[in-house]
């Protein structure tokens, strides 16, 4: 049988080919749209790339990662408000019961921004 235009390059035995498997199948525009959409959420641009980790792998996942985005804000503004206190105390010798209470205040809001995060990382299946 002689392989016409369309069909040149399957199977190939071409040695610099590191795929050398074509699939081709159709959609509906309704899926088309849904499989773009997945696409752009991911990040993910060439349609090729997308199909064999979605065939191989089978699933997908996507982080929001904006707690972790809070809970750093959170850790640079402690850190700041620790150098802060530790500066003062280098230099007078001594530090005031409201600013360890502020930093205790920010300590538990990071403590509980950390168990919200690990609570949604542990759902994740």
């Amino acid at each position: 049988m002689k392989p016409n235009k369309r069909s040149k390059g399957l199977n190939s035995a071409n040695p610099n080919r590191k795929r050398n498997v074509q699939f081709h199948f159709w959609v509906s525009d309704e899926e088309a749209t849904l499989i773009r959409e997945r696409m752009a959420r991911m990040g993910i641009i060439a349609i090729g790339a997308y199909m064999r980790k979605m065939a191989t792998e089978g699933y997908y996942i996507n982080l929001d990662l904006s707690s972790v985005k809070e809970l750093v804000s959170l850790l640079r503004r402690c850190s700041n408000n620790l150098n802060q206190y530790a500066k003062k105390a280098n230099a007078t010798g001594s530090i005031y019961v409201a600013d360890i209470e502020d930093l205790r205040i920010r300590l538990d809001e990071i403590w509980e921004s950390a168990t919200d995060i690990l609570r949604e990382l542990a759902g994740i299946q």
